[in-house]
């Protein structure tokens, strides 16, 4: 069971850890109504690293809702002057970004999907060159989670409330590595020096794409950038911070070659996008672009995804997550990518990470471009490692080296 003490530790782990909160830095924090208490615990925890002041942009649900079904789409498609001035304000004081999971999964199912995609449009227009605030790691960021009694109903339907919400919790903080006896930031520091020894071994392979297959039929190979970069672990921003975007994360992930990815991928996980889960879903790739696809379950909203803009038919990002991962171990379908992409080997459609080409934080757009680099206004990620998936490297000279065998790294 959760205690307070544990709240209290990933409070404290997330200021310290997740985003190294500087003296004199900004906060900002994006939660739910429903998490104001542990909303609190953090601020202070920031304010105590001496951050300049703290900011919360609150969540609400039904609300969000509302909006959607009574709104017209001419007002969905405005996107206020001053959203953006406050959003740049706070990146050219060097704002660091923590963001808190606790939302329903499949909470916008009964939301005319066409509303949510025109209102993600005009979001994702209006703050483009934003964007590259947190894609290129110019601020600290993390994104991490905390049970609600919500997300925990769908998690497990069979259970009553208040048990589901226990045993949901007893997941989360185990994944995030907080217990009741230990210190988390010292288990991040290991953990992070693991990811960052894969991450060397792949980097040294320099692979010139790699082959996957699965029991589920996936047979795909991804071509990788010239000079990429595989990242495991944390991030460094261009001053020197080092911090964790992603609690929890045990991927190694690069940068695919726009117009090389071919074959067949299914998913071994649902996928929720904008409120609707995604069931059993597959693409299949021509010279990097998906030429066909479906699914058993909000084939629409699949659709909505890969229509978004040009670029979100391509990918932007493949990660390698070992099967044996403390969140696969755990046998919890989540409901949400943060938790479910670390349970499995995944994919990204839409915008790549710069950190993942030599020299490319400091890239403009079309260099990135011209480096094999996808550029989408979004970023998606979606499963498809399983317990038999097996993975070579293939060398530029053709040498085929083993990478995974049976959902595992085998160096």
């Amino acid at each position: 069971m959760v205690s307070k003490n544990m709240y209290d530790k990933l409070a404290k782990l997330v200021v310290r850890k997740g985003v190294n909160v500087q003296k004199g830095q900004p906060v900002l924090i994006n939660a739910s109504v429903r998490d104001a208490a542990f909303v609190r615990q953090v601020a202070y925890y920031a304010y105590e690293a001496e951050a300049e002041y703290v900011s919360v942009d609150w969540r609400d649900t039904e609300l969000t809702k509302l909006g959607y079904r009574y709104m017209s789409n001419e007002t969905l498609s405005e996107i206020p002057q001053w959203q953006y001035d406050k959003t740049k304000y706070h990146q050219d004081k060097g704002a660091c970004y923590i963001s808190i999971a606790s939302e329903k999964p499949g909470s916008m199912a009964d939301v005319d999907g066409e509303k949510i995609n025109i209102a993600n449009m005009a979001y994702y227009s209006k703050m483009a060159d934003l964007m590259s605030y947190t894609m290129n790691n110019i601020g600290q960021w993390c994104i991490f989670g905390i049970p609600s009694v919500e997300w925990a109903k769908v998690v497990f339907p069979d259970l009553p409330e208040e048990e589901a919400f226990e045993k949901l919790g007893d997941a989360i903080f185990a994944v995030t590595r907080v217990s009741e006896d230990n210190d988390p930031i010292k288990e991040w520091e290991d953990h992070d020096r693991e990811m960052l020894e894969h991450a060397q071994k792949l980097n040294e392979y320099n692979f010139k794409e790699l082959h996957f297959t699965s029991e589920l039929g996936t047979d795909l190979t991804v071509g990788l950038v010239k000079d990429h970069i595989w990242v495991g672990g944390g991030c460094y921003t261009p001053k020197g911070v080092f911090f964790d975007p992603n609690m929890p994360t045990e991927e190694c992930f690069c940068m695919p070659l726009k117009d090389s990815v071919n074959g067949i991928v299914y998913a071994s996980k649902p996928l929720s996008y904008n409120g609707k889960v995604i069931e059993d879903f597959w693409f299949r790739f021509e010279n990097g672009k998906v030429v066909d696809y479906d699914a058993k379950k909000e084939k629409e909203a699949l659709q909505k995804l890969l229509e978004f803009d040009e670029g979100s038919s391509y990918l932007g990002e493949v990660a390698l997550v070992p099967y044996d991962s403390p969140v696969s171990k755990s046998g919890i379908l989540f409901f949400n990518t943060l938790y479910d992409e670390n349970a499995a080997c995944h994919l990204a459609l839409g915008r790549p990470y710069p950190e993942n080409l030599k020299g490319g934080i400091d890239m403009s757009k079309e260099e990135l471009k011209q480096h094999g680099a996808n550029d989408s206004m979004q970023h998606e990620d979606f499963m498809f490692g399983t317990r038999q998936m097996n993975i070579d490297g293939i060398k530029e000279d053709g040498t085929v080296v083993p990478v995974f065998r049976n959902g595992n790294f085998v160096f």
